[in-house]
Order: structure tokens, then sequence, then C-alpha cells
């Protein structure tokens, strides 16, 4: 929890993993460990587990908790880490985010309520209530309306982090680029900015954001990584070389509802013993599988970085289907 006091370094790739489940949807948590080390020998500059990429409302409270933990121990002091604990009821989540307070998590991300579709009023008092029950804990809020029916407003975001120290940024999943400047208008660049469009995160940091938790560092998180740094060192060129080489993989994300692709894709690589998403999702279709391999092929250049080097230009890994 190293960073719980100064969440102003929280910043840079913050890779938001899945979650990983055996072929009979039980949590695997030695994949989920396996999915974290790669994470952190990659070089992202962060992790995340449990917002919408890691299926969080397909599990039990004490299953997300059992995630927080391992996750939070595989990670130890190694760089920020911002599990969601938030739900669609209260209850749960203060005891999740009591759950990753206590397993030493940097700051907690916490969902706007969703399905209820609350006032902005209400959203105000959804996260004073989280923030006057942790004041030790820094609060991210994140705001993804396209999965939670409801759009927390940039006056509401001024009126929270003017009111509460702890409110310290916001994860901003929304495709409306004009949003992210009001809110950054209205409450300052003190204000931590990430963007949760893989597409938007680049372009964020031009107006001072914090940096990005984006789905595609499940794939090429190095790349991801080395896009936030080379812009961070001013090679601004450097950045939007890898923004651009990163397009191919950030559609596959979403060939089907994601996570799907993406857990097909890791476990062909073998990082995942089984690709099964919990329902209502269904695992990738065979009919997506050649276009998500046709678009692996083109995003080959960013699949296989290593801290230090420079984005490998050699010919794509072939996916192969699993022997029978």
């Amino acid at each position: 929890m190293r960073f719980r006091n100064d969440p102003a370094r929280i910043r840079g790739s913050i890779a938001p993993v899945i979650t990983p489940f055996t072929d009979d949807g039980a949590l695997d948590l030695a994949s989920l460990r396996g999915l974290v080390r790669w994470q952190l020998t990659s070089g992202s500059h962060g992790v995340s587990i449990g917002g919408s990429t890691g299926e969080p409302s397909a599990q039990t409270v004490a299953e997300r908790i059992e995630a927080i933990r391992a996750v939070a121990d595989e990670i130890g002091d190694a760089v920020p880490f911002l599990p969601g604990t938030g739900s669609a009821k209260l209850d749960e989540t203060l005891e999740i985010t009591a759950a990753a307070r206590d397993a030493g998590a940097d700051a907690a991300l916490v969902i706007t309520p969703y399905y209820a579709r609350p006032t902005q009023e209400a959203l105000y008092q959804w996260y004073r209530t989280v923030a006057e029950e942790f004041p030790d804990l820094p609060i991210v809020v994140y705001n993804v309306p396209s999965r939670t029916a409801v759009d927390l407003a940039p006056e509401t975001m001024a009126r929270l982090f003017a009111d509460y120290d702890n409110v310290v940024g916001i994860k901003e999943t929304t495709k409306d680029f004009e949003h992210f400047s009001r809110v950054l208008h209205l409450c300052g660049r003190e204000l931590m900015v990430w963007s949760g469009i893989e597409l938007l995160g680049l372009p964020l940091l031009a107006l001072g954001g914090a940096g990005f938790v984006s789905a595609v560092s499940n794939l090429a998180p190095w790349a991801v990584a080395r896009m936030y740094e080379t812009w961070d060192a001013g090679d601004h060129e450097a950045a939007r070389e890898l923004h651009y080489a990163l397009h191919p993989l950030v559609d596959l994300l979403f060939v089907e509802t994601n996570p799907a692709p993406a857990k097909w894709v890791l476990h062909q690589q073998e990082r995942l013993t089984s690709a099964h998403v919990r329902a209502p999702l269904l695992p990738l279709g065979d009919h997506s599988k050649p276009r998500v391999r046709a678009l692996l092929d083109q995003g080959a250049a960013v699949l296989s970085g290593t801290p230090g080097a420079t984005p490998s230009t050699k010919q794509p890994t072939v996916l192969r289907e699993p022997a029978p």
C-alpha cells in the first residue's frame, strides 16, 4: 500500500486484468496470479481487477474478495493496485471496498451503481457515503454509462472532488471526449483522470490526464505501457505510432462482447487454462475466430514487446485450435 498516501503517483498504464475461470466456471486463481506476474514483468504501471473486463457482476461478493486478495498478494508493493469494488448495492460496495482496503489496495475503483439510473444528487450521496466510510483510502470514481445506464456529470464530479480529499480521481469510460475536458476544466488538473476507452487514452494525455485503464493491456501490456512512457518522455511521434499499431488489437477486443475475445486469445497462448466466460456472456463463437486471427496478424508488431525493447516486426505467432 505504499502508493495509498501519495495517489498522485498512480499514473500511466493501469492494466484491468481479466478474471480467469476454469472450464466448469470456478475461479482460477493460479491463472490470475500468472496474468498479474506477466503484467509486472511487461512494465505495466499498475493493476486493476473487477472492472467491466473482469466480469464482476457475474461473481459473488466472496469471489470478488478472494480475487482481490490474490492479486494484492501477488503485487505486494511493486506497483499501484486499484481494484474495482463497486456494485449495484451499497452494502456490497462497502463490504468489497473494506476488504480491498484491508488487503492493501492503494485506491478503490468504485463504479456508478448500475441499472437503477439514479439522479445526480443520488450519485453524489452514494459516493459521499463511500468516501466518508473510508476516509484514509483514495477513491476513484468509475463512470461507464454504456454499462450502467447513468452518466456522472462533470458538475457532480467537481462537487465530490471539492468536498472530499480522498476522492482523488475518475476513470472515464465514455466516447464523449468533450466530457473529459469538462471534468478537468471544472476540477482542475489536480484531479487524476484515466481513460477507460482504449483509443482515447493517448488523446487524454494531451489534456492532462493521468493515464489509461485499457483492456488491450491484457493482450499487449508492454506496448500500452510504452505508449504512456514515450508520451511522458516527450517522444510524441513514437507514442502515436504505438497508438495506431494497437488499433487492430482494440478492434479484436470487441469482435464480441469483452472479455470473450481476449480470453480466447489468452487461452490459445496458454496464459489461461480455459476461455470460459460466465453467463450471460458466451465464449467466442467459431464464426468470429477468423476475424480475431486476422486482427492478431495485423497487430503482431506490438504483441511481443518487452521492457527496454522496440516493438517486434517479426512474423506473428500463429494461434491454433487446441487439440481435441
